[in-house]
């Protein structure tokens, strides 16, 4: 297949020590070598592949210097795209880097779209599109184990797994039609029946399997939305201060200070949060409060995990019982804040008003109990422990919805097998399992689906 030669900046914008233009196509060479000048004089068309060298680029038309760069050669197919790609290294900096990219666009490349070095590296047969999935995964993970997670799958863990069982169902059916096709012996019906038994059970387990693992791994892609709850002046944003490991949300001793929705990324113990502190909600005739307290009701209702925050030193209020009855039915745990002041709150209360949740004491002032709450968020949905590096981590909706569908095909051939439906009728619910995972790495998948994924990458990915 061959493509136009793209372009594209692949380092963040912005002041640094190097930026980067990344061209990538047939003519990659060509172009850059047009705009290169080495002090030896020496044409990138005559140089090895996978080399760097030192130079400027020069403006053709006005025969100006306009950067001093590195440039790395890398010749197809060994290379992320498969294609003849070259990597200009300039200093970090808005002017220059765009320069540069202006001058090879000028000069014979297109402006790459979103994702397309990603997209050629897929339609060449680099990476399938599980991997190329992963890839995004990588470079959004907030924590070491999301980040391991993408590395699996960037490595093809799961494809490997995917096209084991799609050759498994692939060699059954291709059985299942000899068997058809040639009914020479008496026992070839209990024969086929017993191999379809064995080969979609196996099937069944391996995607219940990846299943079982996809609540984890998709909250180690995306993040628990966690949201922080209680009235005003608990210490909720002290809370999210002391998870955070800095001062984002302003502390005071006036109820109300926080008067919007605060959101903010944090690690704990491997699990990422996507922290929101909230307004504290009661009732108020403070206009602007008051539109705090509505954002917070909204984000609640949207939530994964709740840390409802009580104060040690007051009595319960008809508001903290109010809001354990907003929570009911959600994964919560109630933090109860201030004890370096006097107890005031009825422990066992609050224990049997939080049926059977963890109920956790800290002193955010003095810096205590957040080592028990980051247990006890580690322990509610990981149970403590997680094993990245010795599971196939399913973590991607798209890739979880197709095996819950893929499982849906595969429990339909076996309950077809079990009430005696004619073999014919069983392979149309084999192969659209075998089609449904063959979406998963790309195998059997729409070119508007492709385009949409991959519009979601950044620029120069």
């Amino acid at each position: 297949m061959e493509l136009d030669t793209i372009a594209a900046i692949s380092t963040p914008l912005g002041e640094g020590a190097i930026a980067i233009v990344r061209l990538s196509g047939d003519e990659a060479i060509d172009i850059a070598d047009k705009l290169f000048k080495a002090p030896s004089n020496k044409r990138l068309t005559e140089v090895d592949s996978h080399t760097i060298h030192y130079g400027h680029m020069i403006d053709p038309t006005t025969g100006d210097v306009v950067e001093e760069v590195m440039v790395s050669l890398m010749k197809g197919p060994k290379t992320f795209t498969r294609e003849d790609v070259v990597e200009i290294n300039c200093h970090g900096g808005l002017v220059t880097v765009n320069r540069v990219l202006q001058l090879a666009v000028k000069n014979g490349a297109r402006l790459a779209e979103p994702g397309e070095f990603t997209k050629r590296a897929f339609l060449n047969g680099r990476i399938d599109l599980s991997q190329a999935e992963a890839v995004m995964d990588l470079i959004r993970a907030k924590t070491d184990r999301a980040m391991n997670v993408a590395l699996g799958q960037m490595e093809g863990r799961l494809s490997k797994l995917v096209q084991k069982l799609r050759q498994e169902i692939l060699e059954t059916l291709a059985h299942v039609e000899v068997n058809i096709d040639y009914p020479e012996y008496d026992d070839v019906e209990e024969m086929t029946h017993k191999m379809l038994v064995e080969k979609a059970t196996y099937v069944q387990s391996e995607i219940h399997k990846l299943l079982q693992t996809s609540g984890q791994g998709k909250i180690l892609r995306e993040g628990l939305s966690t949201v922080i709850i209680g009235r005003p002046n608990v210490g909720k944003s002290s809370l999210l201060n002391s998870l955070v490991h800095e001062n984002k949300a302003i502390v005071t001793d006036i109820p109300g200070t926080t008067r919007d929705v605060i959101e903010e990324y944090v690690n704990v113990r491997g699990v990422p949060l996507r922290l929101v502190d909230t307004a504290g909600i009661r009732e108020t005739e403070d206009i602007v409060e008051r539109i705090g307290v509505e954002r917070s009701r909204k984000v609640l209702k949207e939530a994964d995990l709740i840390l409802l925050v009580l104060n040690y030193h007051e009595e319960l209020s008809h508001e903290d019982v109010q809001l354990f009855e907003a929570v009911k039915g959600m994964d919560i745990i109630v933090i109860v804040n201030k004890t370096d002041l006097e107890q005031k709150i009825n422990l066992e209360q609050v224990i049997d008003l939080a049926s059977g949740r963890p109920v956790v004491t800290t002193s955010l002032l003095e810096e205590k109990g957040i080592d028990e709450l980051e247990e006890a968020i580690g322990a509610l949905f990981f149970q403590g422990n997680l094993q990245s590096n010795d599971l196939t981590y399913v973590s991607n909706s798209r890739h979880i919805a197709l095996l819950t569908a893929a499982q849906t095909s595969i429990n339909e051939a076996l309950t077809g097998i079990e009430e005696g439906i004619p073999i014919d009728i069983v392979q149309i619910d084999l192969t659209r399992c075998w089609e449904q995972l063959g979406e998963i790495i790309g195998d059997s998948v729409h070119e508007s689906l492709i385009d949409q994924l991959f519009s979601q990458f950044c620029l120069g990915k």
